[in-house]
């Protein structure tokens, strides 16, 4: 069993970096930093477990998510790369340099730190909960539930990419949201890893946001000492779409160095 991933290659002599989406997302979220990075890069974005095409799993674990990327790397012949994550996808791209160093070459991490999270998407969960897919007929349909419950219109779009008409089975989510929902508590958490990794690391943060704080940030360093930080003005969580151009010149700018 391996993820379900994209791949953009340059050549065997070209660096590899992987893209790691965040919760309720697919590997097509970053598909700009893609553009950007695969002229001197071989990109490999992947679908979470549980999310886009790939497999889904029983329950959530960060240990269980983390080898499954593992082995589907090292399937795809990619033994050592860049990793880029934003939100889960940065913790879980954090989880991997932590215990897996040798495979990662240098990290950047999306507005996100390691530490557990509160309860954060009670709104999203319930407007999902509230979609009985057997009974929709249209996209629309959908979304005018989402515009009743969810303030946000930038979510609501985000959630709507994930939904698509089964040949067989009409409307589904491409996410697996009965194990989202039920262990959220587990992936909102941290794990209790004592190592450190010494590469080179990146924190991202968006100004509005509160995903990243100074509170974090003793933390932060005694995961990944050799840590830097930016952080892009006139931004929340979603950095990396809201501000595309500033968010993917600070990644190539970061690997080039």
């Amino acid at each position: 069993m391996f993820c379900h991933v994209k791949i953009t290659a340059q050549g065997e002599q070209s660096p590899w970096a992987v893209l790691i989406h965040g919760l309720f997302g697919s590997h097509d979220n970053l598909n700009l930093l893609t553009r950007e990075l695969s002229p001197t890069h071989n990109v490999i974005q992947i679908d979470l477990p549980d999310h886009g095409q790939s497999p889904w799993l029983d329950a959530f674990g960060f240990a269980e998510y983390c080898e499954l990327i593992r082995t589907t790397l090292l399937h795809h012949g990619v033994d050592k790369a860049h990793f880029i994550g934003h939100s889960l996808g940065g913790k879980m791209a954090m989880h991997i340099a932590l215990t897996y160093p040798a495979m990662v070459t240098s990290l950047i991490v999306a507005d996100i730190a390691p530490v557990t999270y509160t309860h954060r998407h009670q709104a999203v969960l319930t407007a999902l909960a509230a979609v009985d897919l057997a009974q929709v007929t249209s996209r629309s349909d959908v979304k005018t539930q989402f515009d009743q419950s969810l303030a946000d219109e930038g979510t609501r779009q985000f959630l709507l990419k994930s939904l698509h008409k089964h040949p067989q089975h009409g409307w589904q989510w491409r996410f697996n949201r009965a194990v989202l929902t039920r262990d959220y508590s587990e992936l909102i958490q941290w794990p209790d890893l004592r190592s450190s990794y010494l590469g080179q690391t990146l924190f991202i943060k968006g100004q509005q946001s509160d995903y990243i704080t100074l509170a974090h940030q003793a933390k932060i360093l005694e995961l990944f000492p050799n840590a830097s930080s930016k952080i892009i003005a006139g931004t929340g969580h979603w950095l990396h779409a809201e501000k595309p151009l500033q968010f993917n010149r600070i990644v190539a700018q970061f690997l080039q160095a």
